[in-house]
């Protein structure tokens, strides 16, 4: 058994696995630090340990946003996607158009638009909750689109057999509907929380002091750049590998093949 290669649709042994994860790791850092050879520099990550009660704030400012914007986007999703399928066409068209709009149009433009106009003109003043309805009105139209396509994935026979057996509407969306579109959205929905983890940092745009606005802060005071964004990588990482395994898991899970 070779410890460097699989067969095609083979899973790799834990043994093979290792040995793959480290020599790629070993080119990753030998290219980087290769890079810093030919300008000469050599980053000093010492600094950082003045600022750890800011970067620590700011890692916590991050999860709290993506925390609350996962709720209402996934709030925000489910009500478009009903709202798509609506028999009321205006209903249907005005869902249809937000979807269309915000998955159609980058999030920095969304940004400026709602905190500076539609903002300003209602009144949010909190930059916290400005950036966690903006980043769950952008994410909101992505989970639409998941639960529209886990529901259109359906097999209309199923929702007939229901019918069949004498299945009210509660009781077939209870029944049929419902534990599917779990099964079917879950894994997406778990690789949309590392999106909506990662588009946070854009609220920084905003002087949202999330953790790349805390970075950011920190580089202008130190000149450290190279420092402070790849320590930056390094916590989003923190916070999106183990969601990126959730989502692993969940298609595991909720395998059809297995």
């Amino acid at each position: 058994m070779s410890l460097f290669r699989v067969r095609a649709g083979e899973r790799p042994s834990a043994a093979q696995a290792a040995v793959g994860i480290v020599l790629a790791a070993v080119v990753a850092v030998a290219f980087f630090w290769g890079s810093l050879a030919q300008i000469a520099y050599r980053p000093d990550f010492r600094f950082l340990a003045d600022f750890s009660i800011r970067i620590a704030d700011g890692f916590v400012l991050t999860l709290a946003v993506s925390a609350a914007g996962l709720v209402l986007s996934l709030a925000i999703g489910i009500l478009a996607a009903v709202g798509e399928s609506a028999q009321t066409l205006a209903l249907r068209y005005f869902c249809r158009g937000y979807v269309v709009f915000i998955r159609g149009t980058p999030l920095i433009m969304q940004i400026y638009l709602f905190f500076y106009l539609v903002g300003t003109a209602w009144g949010i003043e909190n930059r916290f909750w400005a950036g966690v309805i903006i980043l769950s009105i952008f994410e909101g139209a992505y989970i639409a689109e998941i639960i529209r396509g886990s529901f259109a994935s359906l097999e209309k026979m199923q929702l007939e057999a229901a019918k069949a057996v004498g299945f009210s509407r509660l009781q077939t969306l209870r029944y049929v509907v419902i534990p599917q579109m779990t099964a079917r959205t879950l894994p997406a929905l778990a690789g949309q929380f590392a999106s909506i983890i990662k588009d946070s940092s854009l609220l920084s745009m905003i002087s949202v002091v999330e953790l790349t606005q805390t970075m950011r802060e920190i580089s202008a005071v130190n000149l450290k750049l190279v420092e402070c964004y790849l320590f930056l990588g390094v916590l989003y990482l923190v916070l999106t590998i183990p969601v990126a395994a959730a989502s692993k898991y969940f298609e595991r899970r909720f395998s059809y093949e297995a």
